[in-house]
């Protein structure tokens, strides 16, 4: 479709998510994105906060998360010269819109926490030894509802998943860490299948965390990554500030922040690079930012 297609479909509609852009024009999505992008007539307002993912597929590791084409389908709003105050209006609404997602998610991860404590005699032990965190999409308000297929079974599900990791002092009992698993491991299980969310979580010893903060392989970098952008969910105060202590003394904020501006150099020179790009086919090396296998860290 010529940009007057689009134009002409805006002007009617007023603006339009990426997706719906998509679904109006029928056309694919990068010579769409490349079609919004180049036109001057054409403004995109974007509700998404960026930030850092780490990707094995991505030298260095460091990529900015949504990718250029979630983004562009999911966050952002298109529109004319003439829709500017509508754009202003539909961005914003969508923002605080994503921000309910992600306080209504980290509630649904607070209740399955809660529940599988609740069947477990010794749960109040477990609550003064452990500390239940959550971190991804919900802490920087940026989860979605977009359906997408389930990791491990290929059912979709309702967005973003709810990463949880559970830190537990050294000296709680093996026993009450296994009995805590296998109640929230059902619990897990029954909100997939009732509810269609997903949650990923991982229970870690302290000295677990001590030997991650080495930082010096990627599984250890993504577990430090998501121990530093991790909020407290439910538990002991006292274990989360250790973590947290324990990331500052080891320099953790400083290398991530280091991360994130390669991540963003990496982003803007890739978005300028692909806007040059002819054809989906064409091989660029920054064209796996565009297309990324996955929107979800795997948790260590």
């Amino acid at each position: 479709m010529a940009d007057n297609g689009i134009i002409s479909i805006l002007a009617d509609t007023g603006p339009l998510t990426g997706a719906q852009l998509v679904e109006r024009t029928g056309m694919n999505v990068f010579p769409l994105w490349q079609s919004c992008r180049k036109n001057p007539s054409i403004r995109l307002f974007s509700a998404a906060r960026r930030f850092l993912r780490l990707d094995r597929t991505v030298a260095g590791y460091a990529r900015l998360s949504p990718s250029i084409r979630r983004e562009f389908l999911t966050y952002t709003h298109v529109g004319l010269d003439s829709q500017i105050d509508a754009l202003a209006a539909r961005t914003e609404a969508f923002r605080l819109e994503t921000k309910q997602i992600s306080q209504t998610k980290q509630e649904i991860a607070r209740e399955c926490v809660v529940s599988a404590l609740e069947l477990l005699t010794d749960r109040d032990r477990i609550l003064e030894k452990a500390c239940f965190l959550i971190a991804g999409d919900v802490v920087y308000d940026m989860s979605h509802t977009v359906p997408r297929p389930e990791k491990s079974t290929g059912e979709m599900v309702r967005g973003s998943d709810l990463d949880i990791v559970v830190v537990a002092e050294d000296g709680l009992n093996p026993e009450y860490v296994r009995a805590f698993d296998a109640a929230f491991h059902k619990r897990k299980h029954r909100l997939l299948v009732n509810d269609r969310e997903e949650i990923d979580y991982l229970i870690k010893s302290m000295s677990r965390v001590r030997e991650q903060l080495k930082f010096d392989i990627f599984s250890s970098m993504v577990a430090c990554k998501i121990l530093d952008e991790s909020r407290l969910l439910h538990g002991n105060p006292a274990v989360f500030r250790d973590v947290k202590d324990m990331l500052v003394e080891c320099r953790i904020p400083e290398k991530l922040k280091s991360l994130e501006e390669q991540a963003a150099a990496s982003r803007d020179l890739a978005e300028n690079q692909l806007l040059d790009v002819r054809a989906e086919g064409d091989q660029s090396e920054y064209y796996n930012l565009f297309y990324t296998h996955a929107e979800e860290d795997e948790i260590y």
